[in-house]
């Protein structure tokens, strides 16, 4: 269930992230590394998590800002997410396995900051401007960080066991 409020939200997101941290911890460089069957490694999926919450906290920057929010990205569109995706996993070809875990603890702190700079009703008292739909900042924060963070733990605890 989404969280409804500032300590809610903060709360959620912390949680998954210590959660995520702690399947992250034990995992060595050469197993980061490793390419599965969709040519997607441990540290991609890392480095695709915090490149999500600068996206998110660019899109609430420009919103804020009255700027064109180019969602998802400049030159994309949502029902392009794949080759999105695909294109960033090349643009971080080159980042390494302490370099995409200190970018989510980097990318995870300015999350938390973005959150406690908020008030309730700036985090849930209206869509998030230039959104495009009836999501609030809050609901878009908590996708980008502990939905995301949910997600990647899923994906590496069944990984790693198979």
């Amino acid at each position: 269930m989404p969280a409804k409020t500032k300590d809610e939200l903060l709360t959620v997101t912390v949680k998954e992230y210590a959660k995520l941290a702690r399947v992250l911890a034990p995992i060595p460089a050469e197993k980061a590394l490793e390419k599965d069957v969709d040519d997607t490694s441990i540290k991609d999926i890392i480095g695709h998590r915090a490149h999500w919450i600068d996206l998110f906290l660019g899109w609430y920057r420009d919103g804020m800002a009255g700027l064109e929010v180019a969602l998802p990205a400049p030159g994309y569109k949502w029902n392009e997410l794949k080759r999105y995706n695909a294109d960033l996993r090349a643009r971080q070809m080159d980042l390494g396995w302490d370099a995409a875990r200190e970018m989510l603890a980097e990318r995870h702190a300015a999350l938390l900051a973005f959150i406690e700079g908020l008030s309730d009703a700036d985090l849930y008292g209206a869509p998030m401007k230039g959104g495009n739909n009836h999501w609030t900042p809050g609901r878009w924060a908590e996708a980008a960080g502990p939905s995301h963070y949910r997600s990647a733990a899923k994906y590496l605890r069944a990984r790693l066991r198979g």
